[in-house]
Order: C-alpha cells, then sequence, then structure tokens
C-alpha cells in the first residue's frame, strides 16, 4: 500500500463551487465578443486547461491569436465581477485541509486559473501561505502536461509513488497519470464520475468528506500491518 505524504489539488471544481461562474463567464464572453456560445456540457470540458487553450479548444475555428486574446480578456472581465466575493468551497473542505495539515500532510494546488486569479482569491481568504506550494497554468504547461506536478514534486522533495492528485476533470487525472502519480476523481465538478473511470483513479468520490475517511483507514490499516508485523 502507498503511504502519501503530499496532497495535491484542483482548485475549481474540486475544492470550490465554481463551475457555474465559469460556465456564465464564457458565455457571456462569447456574446460580448459576437462569436456562438457552446453549450453547457461544452464549457465544463475544457475546465481545467489554461485560458488560451481553452478558448482554442472550444472555437477551433478562430485562426487568429487576436481573437484568442479578446475573448480571454472578455472572460477575465466577466470573471472577475461575479467573483468580487470568491466562490463557496464544498461542503467540509476547509475543515478538511485543516485536518490534512495537522496530520502532517503537504497541500498543493495544481489549477488551469491564472496566477493573478488564484492569488486574488488566497489574498482575500488570507491565505497567502496555507499551502506548501500552488502552480497556475500561465507559469508552467498547461494540464495535461505533468509539469506542474513534476515541479510540486521536486519543491516538496517527494517522489510520484507518494503523492496523490485530487481532481473534477480528465485533464486533472491525465496530468496524474502521465506524472506516475495516484488520483481522486471527484464526481461533484465538471465532469461526471463516468467519464473519469477511464483514467483509473484510485478513488471516486462524490463528497469531499469521503477522502478524509478513506486517507484516514489507509492510515489505520498501515498501523495495523506494522503492529502485527512487529508481533
Amino acid at each position: 500500500m502507498r503511504d502519501y505524504s503530499l496532497l495535491i489539488f484542483d482548485w475549481d471544481g474540486t475544492l470550490v463551487d465554481s463551475i457555474g461562474r465559469i460556465v456564465a463567464a464564457m458565455h457571456q464572453a462569447a456574446d460580448r465578443c459576437g462569436i456562438p456560445r457552446r453549450s453547457d456540457e461544452a464549457v465544463k470540458g475544457i475546465i481545467g486547461l489554461a485560458l488560451p487553450q481553452a478558448i482554442t479548444t472550444l472555437y477551433p475555428e478562430l485562426d487568429e491569436a487576436a481573437h484568442v486574446e479578446r475573448i480571454q480578456a472578455s472572460y477575465s472581465d466577466c470573471y472577475v465581477a461575479m467573483d468580487q466575493t470568491p466562490s463557496a468551497f464544498f461542503p467540509d473542505v476547509e475543515r478538511s485541509l485543516a485536518s490534512f495539515r495537522q496530520q502532517g500532510y503537504q497541500l498543493a494546488v495544481a489549477t488551469g486559473k491564472s496566477r493573478r486569479g488564484l492569488q486574488r482569491i488566497l489574498d482575500t481568504l488570507g491565505w497567502q501561505d496555507y499551502f506548501d506550494i500552488t502552480r497556475c497554468a500561465d507559469e508552467t504547461a498547461s494540464k495535461p502536461d505533468p509539469m506542474m506536478l513534476q515541479e510540486i514534486l521536486e519543491h516538496c522533495g517527494v517522489p510520484a509513488e507518494q503523492a496523490l492528485m485530487v481532481g473534477d476533470s480528465s485533464f486533472d487525472l491525465l496530468m496524474a497519470q502521465r506524472a506516475g502519480m495516484d488520483s481522486v476523481a471527484v464526481g461533484y465538478g465538471a465532469q461526471t464520475l463516468s467519464a473519469l473511470s477511464a483514467y483509473q483513479p484510485k478513488l471516486s468520490i462524490d463528497h469531499f468528506m469521503q477522502l478524509s475517511t478513506w486517507l484516514s483507514s489507509r492510515v489505520a490499516e498501515t498501523r495495523t500491518e506494522e503492529s502485527e508485523h512487529v508481533g
């Protein structure tokens, strides 16, 4: 059984209930830029990617960088206007994160958000130093490239087999696979558990507290095995 010492979390749709705002902001950006809206499901399907990649995935017919940049700027303006009060954490997230810290886990964030966007939220929450490291899409390679996970592992001094990626999108879980890391699929965010099952997560959850329960059971099982071995 693998013993995890580092827990890495996606942000939107995993820790915070922001999917509705992301979808609405993308629709508003499309309206502002005079391009057709994509369906809610199509927008959910690109959540997790860096914003430029997300836009070109939604609108592959756009062949000029200026068009992508205009949509990106419109989306950012719309989202920030909606997000003056940060999106709420999902139930039991704050309590569970605090418990993980008390138990000695290192905590990290790997997100498709921009550094400016994530930092604005962390500053509002007073969480500037809450995580051991955070990595954003505009300062490294976009998911599902494993670079941001590799950078987190290097910073924390932890091998991939001792880290766990928790996310709600195929990009999160594929990134973890490519980094040689176990993953947990979250079913209450952007994508369904059935869609995420193809990436062979170690655990699938539809409530954040299930992660705490699972990790605690693993620790208890490991201690029992060690006790029996000593005996």
